[in-house]
């Protein structure tokens, strides 16, 4: 039976008559009837009672209307739902990000976001750049934010979307060391606080150290980077931070920069994708937005 007879069906059955959901279906009277007809006939039974005071229901049609107001009205429901997601008045977007990539870039590109489709629910997990991929590959976001250093394979992409570098800082404690920069072997006697092992950050500078013939074990160890400004501000050690994220505290005059001799190289934030699962209209959006340099 084809499902244009039951939505003929059921406006017969809601307008109790046929050329009322003739009107409403931009249909002809004659062509309704006919449609009805038929699906009796198909059936096996009659479905309306028909006189000159209009058309009521059957048992069986009733037992019929039941159901098909359901498949009917949930159809509808659904046509509304994705014509309000495709005009951005509602929608999802789950986002996996690290601390620093939220702070440094994704911050600004949400309250642009916001503004412009407030109707949006955001979704955001905040993660380390591990727990940030195993969550988009496990299709818990629909895409991740995160630094480098990192490694994902096949299906998962990679996209750069800036750059940005860490410097060395101290408490005021530590001012007399920071007029000159200093030899990174001679900062291994001084407290180092640094991010949880697993961390991307704790992995670059594990391989930063290394690649200096030194080896990197911080004295105490944070779950976030705020945790680190906050510890270097109360003079319990040096450590690095994203140079943006410090850069207050610096003008202040709440900590120092430790110029170091060795440079580290600048590290990356990253838009990393699932080439396997497509991405919603408000996702699609708001990737729109986190690509526009200018933005």
């Amino acid at each position: 039976m084809p499902f244009d007879y039951y939505r003929i069906f059921y406006y017969v059955a809601k307008y109790k008559s046929f050329s009322k959901a003739a009107k409403f279906l931009h249909n002809n009277q004659p062509n309704i009837t006919r449609c009805m007809n038929i699906m009796e006939s198909e059936l096996g039974c009659t479905l309306f009672i028909r006189s000159h005071r209009g058309i009521k229901l059957t048992p069986e049609g009733e037992q019929l209307y039941a159901h098909v107001a359901i498949a009917i009205q949930q159809i509808s429901s659904g046509n509304d739902e994705l014509n309000r997601t495709k005009n951005l008045k509602s929608g999802t977007v789950t986002i996996g990000v690290s601390e620093t990539a939220l702070h440094l870039f994704l911050l600004p590109k949400l309250e642009k976001f916001h503004k412009l489709y407030p109707h949006i629910n955001l979704k955001i997990s905040n993660h380390s750049t591990p727990q940030a991929i195993k969550a988009l590959r496990k299709g818990f976001v629909d895409f991740s934010i995160v630094t480098t250093p990192l490694y994902c394979e096949h299906p998962l992409q990679s996209q750069r979307l800036c750059s940005f570098r860490d410097i060395l800082i101290g408490g005021p404690s530590y001012r007399d060391i920071g007029f000159s920069p200093k030899r990174l072997r001679d900062l291994q006697d001084f407290p180092f606080i640094s991010l949880n092992e697993g961390t991307a950050t704790r992995n670059f500078y594990e391989k930063y150290f290394y690649q200096n013939q030194l080896v990197f074990s911080p004295d105490m160890e944070t779950a976030t980077t705020n945790q680190i400004l906050s510890l270097v501000q109360h003079d319990l050690g040096i450590g690095f931070c994203p140079e943006a994220l410090a850069k207050d505290y610096l003008d202040r005059g709440e900590i120092i920069e430790i110029p170091v001799k060795e440079h580290a190289n600048p590290r990356d934030i990253c838009l990393l994708t699932d080439s396997t699962r497509p991405i919603g209209i408000a996702g699609k959006k708001l990737l729109e937005i986190l690509m526009d340099s200018e933005g």
